[in-house]
């Protein structure tokens, strides 16, 4: 569940998860997981994890034979195993993946190879540089502004100096300023206290002097350069089409000739990397086959015990005589991996995440019929029994936290029905288990019992859920006991309410009691 979470980069919040699916009336539906809008496939995924529905229909997880073999490894505690073969068969694919890749059409190779050799010699050639197209802009700026740029150093350095650069019928401002320097410094003998004014004056004077030299000194080298301003241009086109062709920076354009290089270092040592690879599958092959034949062993074994556990079980939910087994099925394939199947000679066998099994659960309900498919043989009331009874045997393994059973009384009444009910309580232990009956001897054993129906307002229909108090639960147990809550009827229903709490109670003592004391 949390890697699956991890995959859709989902998170609980304070250790919730809130499913929401909004229906509108034009069609439209908008899944969503702790408010985030998410695709359907996406939430029916997740809600797999935390509900499984159990009831007439066939859209339930016994149904759908690739959920057999999660069952299994469940029950034979084998998902660790399992999770460490799927990591190495990962492994194992992508190396087979790469070696694929080498191994393509030698001309295709080659001809990618002379492509690649282009492109890094066209990116090579330029030189290119990061930053360098800010720079080139900011030059060719200059260039075409050279005499706008001469004019505005012209007035710069008439208004500050008066001369040399065209200053005449400007009154100079170092002149002006000067003048005030003079009288400053008379005001200065006069009163001391103006001293520091007189220092900042001349201070000035001194930063005007140097504005006027470097705006002399810049004007002296702008020039018009027409051919700098065209290798500019050129430079700049350049690196318009090398980004066209392979990134919309200089930065991406650097990176594809670094990726281009390592890729053509692959083609230009094909062989040896093919050679390393071919050793390479075959150590893979020989490590997934061992981790592989374990698992399968431990299937087997468990396999046959579930079988028996699960005969068992549907014996007391009024199926008897039904016979259950557990299919394993490895296809041969030269390309697999190498295995030695109950003592038999060496075989290579398909693999994948899961291993070489393909495993699916039959039945033969009735004496004398040969094993199917339970997708082909039970009806949904046998399939809402054999999802009990495996629920029961997998209590302690399974992960889903909440099990929904929907008219599991089918086909079932009586003493059949207290036995249902007493497996479905036992589920509780390690799940939520939430059931819809007309059997009262399955209802009797609930903890807590809700009454659903529908009424009419302003001519809507509504379905109404209310909680039952105590002296409730007796009357609507009576009501599906015979119809009409009698004075005998609510007498059975309270007696069958506590036959139920006393059945409770003594599974509760005989479970808290050790292991040793029980037997």
């Amino acid at each position: 569940m949390a890697a699956l979470l991890r995959e859709f980069d989902l998170y609980p919040e304070d250790g919730q998860l809130i499913l929401t699916r909004d229906i509108f009336r034009s069609g439209r539906t908008v899944a969503r997981i702790n408010g985030r809008a998410l695709s359907l496939h996406i939430l029916q995924q997740v809600a797999s994890w935390l509900v499984d529905i159990h009831g007439q229909s066939e859209n339930i997880s016994l149904l759908r034979p690739d959920q057999h073999i999660n069952f299994l490894d469940r029950y034979a505690e084998t998902l660790s195993l399992r999770e460490q073969l799927s990591e190495k068969v990962m492994e194992w694919r992508n190396a087979r993946k790469k070696l694929q890749s080498l191994q393509q059409n030698i001309r295709d190779q080659e001809r990618r190879a002379e492509f690649l050799r282009f492109e890094i010699e066209e990116i090579e050639n330029s030189n290119l540089r990061p930053g360098e197209v800010e720079e080139l802009e900011e030059e060719r700026k200059i260039l075409n502004n050279a005499e706008r740029l001469r004019e505005l150093c012209a007035h710069i350095y008439g208004s500050i100096q008066g001369s040399d650069l065209g200053g005449e019928g400007f009154q100079a401002a170092l002149d002006q300023i000067r003048q005030a320097q003079r009288s400053l410094s008379e005001l200065t003998r006069l009163d001391k206290s103006m001293e520091e004014y007189e220092e900042t004056l001349a201070g000035a004077i001194y930063q005007l002097e140097d504005v006027a030299t470097s705006i002399s000194s810049y004007e002296a080298d702008i020039e018009d350069d027409p051919n700098r301003l065209a290798d500019v241009e050129e430079r700049l086109d350049l690196i318009t089409k090398l980004k066209r062709k392979y990134g919309t920076t200089i930065d991406e354009i650097l990176q594809r000739m670094v990726d281009d290089q390592a890729e053509l270092e692959t083609i230009d040592n094909r062989d040896e990397l093919i050679l390393q690879l071919q050793q390479q599958d075959g150590v893979f092959r020989q490590e997934i086959g061992g981790l592989a034949q374990s698992l399968s062993e431990q299937r087997s074994a468990a396999a046959h015990t579930l079988a028996t556990a699960m005969e068992e079980q549907l014996n007391d939910l009024n199926m008897r005589r039904a016979r259950f087994q557990v299919e394993m099925i490895q296809t041969p394939d030269e390309q697999g991996v190498p295995i030695s199947l109950d003592g038999q000679s060496e075989q290579h066998y398909s693999c994948d995440l899961t291993g070489i099994d393909r495993v699916q659960f039959l039945i033969a309900p009735n004496p004398g019929e040969p094993f199917k498919p339970l997708t082909k043989i039970a009806s949904g009331g046998e399939t809402s029994r054999l999802m009990l009874a495996l629920k029961t045997i997998l209590a302690d393994a399974d992960a889903t936290p909440t099990l929904i059973f929907d008219e599991i009384d089918a086909g079932i009444s009586g003493r059949s029905g207290q036995v249902v009910g007493e497996k479905l309580w036992q589920l509780t232990r390690n799940h939520q288990v939430i059931c819809v009956t007309h059997l009262p001897q399955i209802a009797a054993f609930a903890d807590t019992h809700y009454n659903v129906n529908k009424q009419i307002f302003d001519n809507r229909t509504m379905t109404i859920v209310n909680e039952l108090r105590p002296e409730q639960r007796i009357r609507e147990i009576a009501h599906i006991m015979g119809g009409n809550a009698t004075d005998i009827a609510m007498k059975s229903a309270e007696e069958m309410l506590g036959r139920s709490n006393h059945w409770k109670d003594n599974w509760r003592r005989t479970k808290s009691q050790p292991e040793k004391a029980r037997l």
